[in-house]
């Protein structure tokens, strides 16, 4: 591969296969430093990808309806450009279907049977080292991604005073369309408890969509500290990046933690599989039931003990 290439990565999201996905963009662009690099991703995380300085480029994909046919034609157009290499890092039907619409001479890296560059099975592979094995496909070295950028970025103003003192950031819900993958809030409510005895102050956070799970240890930990919706993702890595340890459900921002390198613990039921979805990270462990519930809030107290953070 020239260094003077044209490469293309598509990574729409969500957000922890994103934060999976860091390690792998740092590879591509230092194994080629000069090659004009593009992302196509959601809107959501264009902004995040902007600021990570591995991408020339970031293109928002709308993931139109088939309805809407000047989007398809501008979404084919791109995608017969002058690609000298496609990275398909999302690997969905979706993106599967965008090699049928590659350029001759381009190489497209994937599982689709369009691609000209088959990806291998990545069956029981995680997240993070598929990504990474097709950066390897175009000789990029495995790098661990340097994340200065983003852990560098100041706390959220509601949550100065932090900088003063101890604290451990919990996330108690997660996506609305699989509840089975919250632990329940009082055994949220029961970490919070633990850490403040320690001297570790608690802190809520997460989106609108985890307001009812936030109130309910609020209810039970008054003195928490609450930034329910209130943070972007820049300030969230700060936050997760200084804290004490994080506590979460299988959701985007403990990936976050898991990747700055925070003592991180995801709590897993039956819906997440380990093997692919476990997050990386120097100091990141996960603790699983079939049942998530059937998870004392003891077990994960001793993974918090387990990792000095007390």
């Amino acid at each position: 591969m020239q260094d003077g290439s044209r490469i293309l990565i598509l990574k729409h999201g969500a957000l922890g296969d994103i934060i999976q996905g860091f390690d792998s963009f740092a590879s591509v662009r230092a194994h080629f430093p000069h090659a004009r690099i593009t992302v196509l991703t959601t809107a959501a995380f264009a902004g995040l990808l902007r600021s990570s300085g591995w991408f020339d480029e970031v293109v928002i994909d709308k993931r139109a309806g088939f309805g809407d046919i000047r989007s398809h034609f501008n979404l084919i157009r791109f995608l017969r450009g002058d690609w000298d290499y496609v990275l398909d890092m999302q690997c969905s039907k979706r993106t599967g279907k965008y090699a049928l619409f590659k350029a001759k001479h381009t190489r497209w890296f994937g599982i689709s049977t369009a691609a000209s560059d088959r990806l291998p099975d990545f069956t029981g592979i995680n997240n993070a080292d598929r990504m990474l094995i097709t950066a390897e496909q175009i000789g990029a070295s495995r790098l661990q991604a340097d994340l200065g950028w983003l852990t560098s970025a100041a706390l959220p103003a509601r949550a100065a005073d932090l900088s003063e003192q101890k604290f451990a950031v919990l996330f108690a819900g997660c996506s609305l369309a699989k509840p089975q993958k919250r632990w329940s809030a009082e055994r949220f409510a029961d970490v919070a408890a633990a850490l403040k005895h320690k001297g570790i102050r608690p802190v809520l956070a997460g989106t609108a969509q985890d307001r009812d799970a936030n109130d309910a240890v609020m209810a039970s930990c008054p003195d928490s500290v609450d930034l329910t919706a209130q943070t972007n993702l820049l300030e969230l890595a700060a936050l997760c990046a200084r804290a004490e340890c994080v506590v979460g459900n299988d959701t985007g921002p403990v990936f976050l933690s898991a990747k700055c390198g925070t003592p991180t613990i995801m709590v897993m039921g039956k819906d997440t599989d380990p093997d692919m979805s476990a997050p990386k990270g120097a100091q990141a462990r996960f603790v699983r039931a079939p049942n998530i519930n059937d998870i004392t809030s003891e077990q994960v107290i001793q993974e918090i003990r387990e990792l000095g953070v007390f």
